[in-house]
């Protein structure tokens, strides 16, 4: 009896390590982990009492965080996070328990914009909650005068609780031997700051990150050309199609998911599977598990970014 139960000791104790081990993928080269897929006020959004929400309400697993990648890279135990958003408190845990070895706070945190869902978990590192050290925070010209210039922000530079690192369009930060980031100017609602998505080159392979942007068609660039260019692509899909919410969706442009898809779909199959649709508006299907939105979208080829999703790149 003794024998037998040391064997059921010792089959569980493996079998637990196998999880933990599945758990955090074992993977030995920079990939993202999406940290949250919602549009910036989150999902369930505040003051939201219709049907949309109210399934978050009876069933507080549907929640989302708010849009966010970590790029990670388990060859030398470092990591970044591109967008800080008011989810960051829980998204931190997210990133370290994806963390097979002890935890230490991301190398850096790289900014899109100046829109609620992209900066404000910056608050974090302020003296009323960790106290940070000088965490590199990565922005183009006018959010590091923006952020320099209005409190509390102004605050955390001056404590030194963060250290702003100066990124220019098309220019590349070299983050280790492996990687680098390149910001690239898109056109969005730039009432505070300009606004970037990143071009993440990892050895020979990229991928593109684009939480935000008006209309593809307002872009000096093409969608379609990147997608071919690159290995991964997330993409703006606040909105899944016109009239999905009570106001003129002119006021707030962004590519529909259908636009998206009928703009990419002359693309191969091996194309398609590069596309991963994030940053979705509370009142987007894509956030309802087996809805008929999803199954739209993955019928045409393409991906939805999932909160915890591990992408190789």
């Amino acid at each position: 009896m003794k024998f037998r139960f040391i064997l059921v000791f010792l089959v569980l104790f493996i079998s637990c390590n196998n999880e933990v081990k599945d758990k955090r993928i074992g993977i030995e080269s920079p990939y993202l982990f999406v940290l949250g897929n919602a549009q910036d006020a989150g999902y369930p959004q505040a003051g939201c009492e219709k049907e949309c929400c109210q399934r978050v309400y009876d069933n507080p697993s549907n929640s989302r965080f708010v849009s966010s990648i970590a790029l990670m890279d388990p060859i030398s135990n470092e990591s970044w996070i591109f967008d800080a958003t008011p989810d960051f408190p829980e998204q931190l845990k997210l990133l370290s328990n994806q963390t097979e070895n002890s935890y230490k706070f991301p190398n850096g945190i790289f900014l899109t914009h100046a829109h609620i869902g992209h900066y404000t978990g910056l608050m974090h590192l302020g003296r009323e909650v960790m106290g940070a050290k000088k965490i590199p925070v990565f922005t183009m010209s006018k959010m590091k005068s923006f952020l320099s210039s209005n409190g509390p922000w102004s605050q955390l530079v001056n404590l030194k609780n963060i250290e702003l690192k100066d990124l220019e369009k098309d220019s590349a930060i070299v983050l280790n031997d492996r990687i680098k980031v390149t910001p690239i100017l898109v056109p969005h609602r730039d009432e505070f700051s300009e606004t970037v998505g990143f071009l993440i080159d990892v050895n020979s392979k990229k991928a593109l990150f684009v939480p935000d942007i008006d209309k593809w068609s307002k872009w000096d660039r093409s969608i379609v050309d990147y997608v071919k260019e690159v290995d991964v692509a997330l993409l703006d899909a606040t909105f899944f199609k016109d009239g999905e919410i009570n106001r003129d969706m002119n006021e707030v442009p962004h590519p529909f998911v259908v636009e998206s898809m009928d703009l990419l779909k002359n693309l191969s199959k091996e194309d398609k599977g590069k596309v991963y649709f994030i940053h979705f508006n509370h009142t987007n299907p894509l956030l309802i598990d087996g809805s008929d939105a999803q199954k739209q979208v993955l019928k045409n080829g393409f991906n939805i970014a999932r909160q915890e999703m591990v992408i190789e790149i």
